[in-house]
């Protein structure tokens, strides 16, 4: 089941939309700090690729939960943000060295 990021955030807006309300943006952004702490355990662990896949889903959830909350379109946001290329140079790939090895 493909879907797009918009879909995504829709989506986690259906399921969680007014629980996330009631918790506020302070304390989603701690459950997203725990996930991506989570995920940073699995990324060293890496014994568990399908543990890893999931840690991902969950950080882009509640990524997706913090947009929603904070009302932000993380579609128009990554088109703004990328969808022209690289932010500095505006090349695909990158050549202006503005991204970190």
């Amino acid at each position: 089941m493909a879907i797009t990021l918009g879909e995504l955030q829709q989506r986690i807006r259906d399921l969680f939309g007014a629980k996330d309300d009631r918790r506020g943006v302070e304390g989603t952004f701690m459950w997203f700090m725990e996930e991506v702490g989570e995920l940073s355990a699995a990324l060293r662990d890496r014994t568990d690729q399908d543990n890893l896949a999931l840690e991902f889903a969950d950080v882009l959830a509640w990524l997706a939960t913090l947009a929603n909350i904070a009302n932000v379109d993380l579609d128009d946001a990554i088109q703004k943000k990328y969808g022209s290329g690289c932010p500095k140079c505006k090349a695909t790939p990158c050549v202006c060295g503005a991204a970190k090895p």
